[in-house]
């Protein structure tokens, strides 16, 4: 079982996010950002984004989700804002690496100036963004259904997101 264990921790862990306006997926990056990747699939796992919305979307720019206040429609002015915009559980560390670049269909993590202090707030790049390079640790990259974080808009859903085991 421990041999299965380590062969399974060289492996890129799939992210599937379903969508009102589809699927995609993407590859983290565990070895260049492991605590992030593990903090994210965590709370994956816990059904932390399950039902949540879309609270960005700037077209060939980006689309952002994380905030747990999403899911209340009378909440939309504080989407996406202030320490209340997250799980609470900021990563505590900045795994930014020059070997991840924001090119389009880059995985992110968003934060309050403090990359540290990221918590839950995904975004997906939907052109190259060199400009972002530095500032962000890149977590992933979509693989599949890459079409659809395009066509996301602010409101969308997030019916579910799961590991793919």
């Amino acid at each position: 079982m421990r041999d299965r264990e380590a062969f399974t921790f060289l492996l890129a862990l799939i992210v599937v996010v379903e969508t009102t306006k589809g699927t995609f997926a993407f590859e983290t990056y565990d070895a260049e950002a492991p605590k992030t990747v593990a903090h994210v699939v965590d709370l994956v796992r816990n059904g932390f984004y399950d039902g949540q919305r879309i609270h960005r979307a700037a077209p060939r720019f980006v689309v952002q989700w994380g905030d747990p206040r999403s899911r209340d429609l009378g909440q939309q002015a504080e989407w996406g804002r202030g320490p209340n915009a997250s799980s609470g559980a900021p990563v505590g560390v900045s795994e930014i690496t020059k070997k991840r670049t924001n090119t389009r269909g880059a995985v992110g993590m968003a934060h309050r100036g403090n990359p540290a202090k990221a918590d839950s707030q995904l975004y997906v790049t939907l052109a190259d963004r060199p400009d972002l390079d530095g500032q962000y640790a890149v977590i992933g990259h979509v693989t599949e259904g890459d079409d659809v974080p395009a066509r996301l808009e602010r409101g969308d859903q997030i019916i579910r997101m799961y590991v793919r085991e």
